[in-house]
């Protein structure tokens, strides 16, 4: 008997992708029509110089940790409690700035001053767009009250906070919230997943983790025996290595599920 489903936020719930691609969309489109430049080339060369710049920093080993991802560094502020995010709080500024400005060069525009324009417009811009899966609310709603839901989410509290402010309909669904920067360590460490059981006293048999990312989601759940749902919206392939139990295209996927293993009933 499932009792809690565990889901992940990012690309589960929300359709992050989505809206980091219209942020990336529209901010490049400004770039187009004040300098004359390739929109997409820019988004390449700024997406690029990103993951590079990302990596150089002493935080990145950390935000691998945490599971903080590059797009994620160009719209937080990372004013969390600990070192280390203090540390990225201090980095994350001239990161942003950078990034832009080292992307212009690559298509031939020589400008600090646009690449702040940019950093800023980009962050303005993923703000305006949050994405939701269009069956995101109605699966809670059918879920909530037969079952323990928890949101189990990688990233810092600030952002991963600022996504629910921006979409006010989810948190109420859950009746956990755990955020990896919280609680020191991010899927797939098996010991969030441990904490997660504890918090709502609760087994990993009686458990199913959904979420989209076989190497976080699925690989850690798997450690603690829980058994998985992988959302794959995009005919993903599969992993020789990393297997979940279920693997559904849409979340409404998960009821066919859920009613094979026994619907819970409180």
């Amino acid at each position: 008997m499932i009792r809690t489903l565990i889901f992940d936020l990012d690309d589960t719930l929300l359709w992050d992708k989505k809206s980091i691609a219209t942020a990336f969309d529209r901010t490049c489109q400004y770039a187009a029509e004040e300098h004359g430049v390739d929109a997409s080339n820019l988004e390449e060369a700024v997406r690029e110089e990103a993951r590079k710049l990302y990596a150089s920093y002493d935080t990145y080993e950390f935000t691998k940790q945490i599971g903080i991802n590059p797009f994620e560094g160009l719209w937080g502020t990372f004013d969390d409690p600990g070192e280390s995010f203090q540390r990225m709080k201090g980095i994350i500024p001239q990161y942003q700035k950078e990034t832009w400005t080292n992307g212009l060069q690559k298509v031939g525009v020589q400008s600090a001053e646009f690449g702040e324009t940019l950093a800023a417009k980009f962050i303005e811009e993923r703000k305006k767009s949050p994405f939701v899966y269009e069956e995101t609310f109605s699966v809670l709603d059918r879920l909530k009250g037969n079952y323990t839901l928890v949101l189990l989410t990688n990233g810092s509290p600030s952002l991963q906070g600022v996504k629910l402010e921006m979409t006010p309909e989810i948190a109420p669904f859950f009746d956990e919230i755990v955020i990896s920067g919280a609680f020191g360590k991010g899927k797939p460490d098996p010991s969030i997943f441990k904490y997660v059981l504890e918090k709502v006293e609760t087994t990993a048999e009686q458990s199913l983790m959904i979420g989209d990312n076989l190497m976080t989601d699925i690989l850690g759940s798997s450690q603690v025996g829980m058994r998985s749902v992988w959302i794959n919206r995009e005919n993903k392939p599969k992993h020789d290595e990393i297997q979940a139990t279920y693997e559904i295209s849409h979340l409404d996927g998960l009821f066919p599920i859920l009613d094979s293993l026994g619907r819970n009933e409180k």
